[in-house]
């Protein structure tokens, strides 16, 4: 199940990072913009069948990519989110310091 793509469905305010599984199960990461250079991280939903997998810091690590390829930060208000921030000091270039 690891190899699962992660999907991006990219809106004009708002979009979501998506896991799917063969049986239609979806694993999602939604997120808000906020104008042309930052993002918000609002929420993170791994279904059971997808627990223990590691597909939740899958999808923050995919933002993480987006947003160093697009010159975006991330602001990670989702719990999840913040704390894989925590976990990846690596990633401090593109979590959004508070000002």
């Amino acid at each position: 199940m690891m190899d699962l793509p992660i999907e991006l469905e990219d809106g004009a305010s708002k979009g979501r990072y998506v896991v799917r599984s063969e049986a239609g199960t979806e694993a999602e990461m939604t997120f808000t913009k906020v104008g042309a250079h930052q993002m918000i991280i609002d929420h993170t939903e791994v279904p059971d069948a997808f627990r223990g997998q590691g597909i939740g810091a899958r999808l923050v690590a995919r933002a993480v990519e987006d947003a160093r390829a697009s010159g975006r930060t991330i602001i990670p208000l989702c719990p999840f989110a913040a704390s894989q921030f925590r976990r990846h000091p690596e990633w401090a270039d593109v979590l959004r310091k508070n000002a």
